[in-house]
């Protein structure tokens, strides 16, 4: 016989005047902080009392009912409607719906009312924002009446953008809310979903990696362009941009880059063209100019513009004030903020006096001219007076600072030409690469340059940091030329001095720690040095022994040449039709004397650098040498521009290294065996590879697959 299930019985509600209620001391509810009594009550008065209160009647000594009635579920509402009282905006004997409750434990009912109160869910919240924004509410109304920052509706509104496929995964908690904020970057649905099946099967699915791979096609707006054109020039223009409303986005994404090259260039000539207006003869024009533009011109000498004497008078006091401060505070263990703040200021005015305008001889402006450019901050860099080779015969022509091109028109009085100055925008084409997936291809000639470019600018730095070695290494190749028939063209120092030029500027070479090093030593060394070459050779002598080394090491570290070139006779082997070592080899020698590593001196492994620009087997051997396998198999079904870009995050901070790049070990044999392909770079003679152009188009992601 089947058991009768009982029936429950809910406690009867009844209106009881407000002045009969009062606050039971069985309330749990008694940390009161992010508790808006005002709010509450605002939302009351808008929408009446949408809950009623749970109450127990209080009765006497002798358990007999009193009258008044006890509230121990529903504190706030009792508090906020105690707040409409006292504001007279409510009657004290205003009737409130209340539910009487007579068994059970009040402490009990005030513990189930506050724990079984779930918020409403974001994807919820969200539907009904949008709900009211249709009924025709403002963002800061809905806000206002539900008593949220205005940021908050926009964040929830914002998700409007993502795809309903990804609302739905979210609602069967598929997805953090954090994840599908992330998706809110684009409002390209097809791609969020595209994006979505791609990081859920690869577990690549933080929402750094969501927002990296829906804006991989745009510029940041924090990019030295961006900050050159400004957004709302871009705006202005018609550009779009992405932006995130739920995390710090620098600026956005630009998603037009053609309009934003579009829109440098034609600044960058504006501001060539009021420069031009200088009288210089050439002005070159980039974003970026390559590391070592200026080598071989020669750099002419400016006189800064003098002071005014308010402007030497404002450098005074700002010296004097500086002074003041630093001894006032010289024994303080650290300084007041305004204090710091104050000589920050005066450092910075003072540094732009420092930064003053040049004065340069007429004469040598019609031979010179300038480099424009922006710096890494978006800001305009101009780099005047460089005279070319070409440009110096021309110093002693009579008819220097004329334009033999400009004559004057037909019919006009004939007088001197003007010259015009030559502006040349530079500009590069975007590259694509034909890459085989097959297998793990020879590394493209073009790549290896690159690699070794950044060895060589490095190799460069290390020596010049070793006087002993640098000393040794010139020695060497003196007795090489003066003693060795076949040797002289094997040494990787081309002592003369030439400097050689890099044939291919690999990416991130001018911004490289090695780089830095060496132009400030440079300049450092520029600054000691006499500015007429007459009084060389006293100046030298006034040096001690160590400043002699330590010039010498700079000097010859500029001739070091350990960069791969094709088809250049002394790339071809390990070893010379002779048996005498090539030029790569007494790299490596002099790499390993100076304890050379390239992980040390900044190199690691990008999607720019290396890993966009050889074959997925090649970015999959990368990983399994430097994380495992297990590393490598997170990765292998993933597209390549995905495969790149999360193995350059896999290799952060690994120390892995292209073999181009790695310190060759000196036991190693210089010969291969028969039959086996040998070390880098001798087989990248591959006619294949060159047959397909990979190395005449390295920058490209390969998007087929």
């Amino acid at each position: 016989m089947t058991k009768a299930v009982q029936k429950i019985t809910l406690s009867p509600s009844r209106d009881i005047p407000f002045n009969k209620l009062v606050l039971s001391q069985s309330n749990v509810r008694r940390v009161k902080a992010g508790v808006s009594i005002a709010q509450l009550a605002e939302s009351i008065a808008q929408r009446t009392l949408l809950q009623s209160l749970s109450v127990r009647a209080v009765v006497d000594a002798d358990g007999n009912e009193t009258g008044m009635f006890e509230v121990p579920a529903g504190g706030r509402r009792y508090r906020a409607l105690e707040l409409l009282v006292k504001q007279k905006r409510m009657s004290k004997v205003q009737a409130v719906p209340c539910v009487v409750r007579e068994g059970g434990i009040a402490a009990d009912d005030s513990v189930a009312e506050n724990d079984e109160r779930v918020g409403l869910h974001p994807l919820d919240q969200f539907r009904a924002f949008q709900i009211l924004r249709d009924l025709g509410m403002s963002e800061d109304d809905i806000a206002a009446r539900h008593f949220v920052n205005p940021a908050i509706v926009k964040q929830r509104l914002r998700l409007a953008s993502v795809s309903p496929k990804l609302h739905e995964v979210y609602a069967e908690d598929g997805m953090t809310l954090e994840q599908l904020m992330a998706f809110s970057v684009t409002t390209d649905h097809a791609r969020q979903e595209q994006v979505w099946e791609n990081v859920s099967r690869s577990g690549y699915d933080e929402p750094y990696q969501i927002r990296r791979m829906l804006t991989e096609n745009t510029v940041r707006g924090s990019d030295r362009r961006a900050q050159f054109v400004g957004l709302d020039a871009y705006r202005h223009a018609g550009g779009g941009v992405l932006r995130d409303l739920f995390e710090h986005d620098d600026g956005g994404w630009l998603q037009d880059v053609v309009l934003l090259d579009r829109l440098v260039t034609e600044k960058l000539k504006t501001e060539a063209e009021t420069i031009a207006a200088e009288g210089w003869k050439w002005i070159s024009v980039a974003v970026e100019f390559p590391y070592g533009h200026t080598q071989g011109l020669r750099e002419i000498e400016g006189k800064p513009v003098d002071l005014s004497p308010e402007e030497q008078a404002t450098i005074d006091a700002l010296n004097a004030e500086q002074a003041k401060l630093e001894t006032e505070y010289q024994d303080a263990d650290e300084l007041p903020d305004e204090i710091d703040q104050r000589l920050g200021e005066i450092e910075a005015a003072l540094a732009a006096f420092e930064d003053r305008p040049m004065l340069y001889d007429p004469t040598e402006i019609a031979r010179a001219g300038v480099f424009i450019s922006i710096d890494s901050e978006g800001r305009l860099a101009v780099d005047r007076g460089y005279v070319r080779p070409e440009d110096e015969v021309q110093a002693s022509d009579p008819d220097v600072g004329q334009d033999a091109d400009v004559s004057s028109s037909e019919g006009q009085e004939e007088g001197p030409s003007v010259q015009r100055t030559v502006i040349a925008v530079a500009g590069s084409a975007p590259d694509a690469e034909d890459d085989d997936e097959d297998a793990a291809k020879p590394l493209p000639d073009r790549l290896i340059t690159e690699l070794t470019a950044h060895r060589t600018l490095a190799l460069r730095d290390a020596l010049a940091e070793n006087p002993a070695v640098a000393f040794q290494a010139v020695l060497h190749n003196f007795v090489l030329t003066a003693f060795y028939r076949f040797a002289s063209s094997g040494s990787c120092l081309e002592i003369g001095l030439r400097t050689p030029n890099f044939p291919a500027q690999a990416p991130g070479l001018r911004e490289s720690v090695s780089a830095k090093a060496v132009e400030a030593r440079h300049e450092a060394w520029k600054v000691r040095l006499p500015k007429s070459e007459n009084d060389l050779w006293d100046a030298l002598t006034a040096l001690d022994g160590g400043a002699q080394a330590s010039l010498f090491a700079h000097c010859a570290s500029f001739a070091v040449n350990a960069v791969y070139e094709p088809a250049n006779r002394y790339n071809q082997g390990r070893v010379s039709a002779h048996g005498v070592r090539t030029r790569l080899d007494q790299a490596d020698v002099l790499a390993r004397a100076i304890g050379l590593d390239m992980v040390q001196a900044g190199w690691r492994p990008t999607v720019d650098n290396y890993l966009g620009r050889v074959t997925k087997p090649r970015i999959l051997e990368a990983v399994r040498e430097a994380k495992g396998e297990s590393s490598a198999q997170l990765i292998d079904h993933l597209k390549k521009a995905d495969m790149a870009k999360e193995a350059e995050r896999l290799l952060d901070g690994s120390g892995w290294l292209p073999e181009p790049l790695r310190l060759v070990d000196a036991g190693a044999s210089s010969v291969e065996p028969e039959g086996e392909a040998g070390p880098l770079p001798e087989f990248l003679a591959d006619e294949e590879d060159r047959e397909n152009g990979s190395d005449d188009h390295p920058q490209q992601l390969d998007a087929a697959e």
